[in-house]
């Protein structure tokens, strides 16, 4: 059984980045909006600014009530969005149930949307025009690369239909060959779907989702989930139970997060050349 390192595989990409921006004098800086207090969000943003701080790019941080009103917020990421000393903009979701979220993504230019959530960025990656994947695909795909798991012919089960996790990924694997299966909190047979699938990609939040007698020996498990339990930080994927049936399994923390966030530093790299 294989265990998924998206950490030391992050590390590698982020030293890369680095060397990169080092070597063409680089001077980028990445935006972070954030609205509200939401611990997770905190933790999520935390991390980005770490990862800059490591390969030498500048970070803000625009923090807002989570009363501010849509007209309100609106401004203020246009006003971001005409500053020339900003790469990148990340709107950081969820957003108030207040706030029209794709509206304000909207508002992110196309060559600052190093999330690729804006309507012009997910139509051009949905044509595969775009110069960028969005960050789960990105560390996906390298999870799948360094470890050699092919993916041809497999049958993939995405849980989960959110914008940030399960639509990409949708969009993405029927083009690398795969069957998609999909599921998400309706679905009424979850064990059964996850028995027929070869690879499950779980990115719902809900800790202990997926068991080990739910899935089949052998099986790929990619945990994209994350969320707290007990003080500490959990994936959808029960573990230890999964890893005596699984094939290959990517932990939680130290797997898909890592990489994610590294994927998004190597997007604004990409989207300044």
């Amino acid at each position: 059984m294989k265990i998924l390192d998206g950490k030391k595989i992050a590390d590698r990409l982020l030293a890369k980045i680095d060397r990169e921006i080092k070597k063409q004098r680089l001077k980028l800086k990445l935006a972070a909006v954030l609205v509200g207090n939401d611990p997770a969000s905190l933790s999520f943003v935390g991390r980005k600014k770490q990862a800059c701080g490591k390969v030498g790019v500048g970070f803000a941080l625009y923090r807002f009530s989570i009363n501010i009103s849509q007209k309100i917020l609106e401004k203020q990421v246009r006003k971001i969005a005409k500053d020339q000393k900003i790469s990148g903009i990340i709107i950081q979701l969820p957003l108030p149930k207040s706030i029209d979220t794709d509206s304000i993504l909207n508002l992110v230019p196309l060559g600052k949307d190093v999330d690729g959530l804006s309507r012009k960025g997910l139509e051009k990656f949905k044509k595969g025009k775009s110069k960028i994947s969005p960050p789960v695909v990105g560390a996906v795909k390298k999870l799948l690369q360094v470890y050699k798991i092919k993916i041809r012919g497999k049958k993939v089960l995405v849980i989960g239909k959110g914008r940030l996790v399960g639509q990409p990924l949708t969009t993405w694997l029927p083009r690398q060959g795969t069957i998609v299966l999909t599921a998400d909190k309706s679905t009424k047979n979850l064990a059964g779907l996850c028995l027929k699938a070869d690879i499950i990609i779980s990115g719902v939040g809900k800790p202990g989702l997926i068991s080990g007698e739910m899935i089949k020996k052998g099986a790929v498990i990619i945990d994209v989930g994350s969320s707290k339990k007990a003080g500490r930080i959990v994936g959808d994927v029960n573990f230890e139970s999964c890893a005596k049936k699984a094939g290959a399994i990517s932990p939680v923390p130290g797997g898909v997060g890592p990489l994610t966030v590294a994927c998004l530093l190597e997007n604004l790299l990409k989207l300044d050349q």
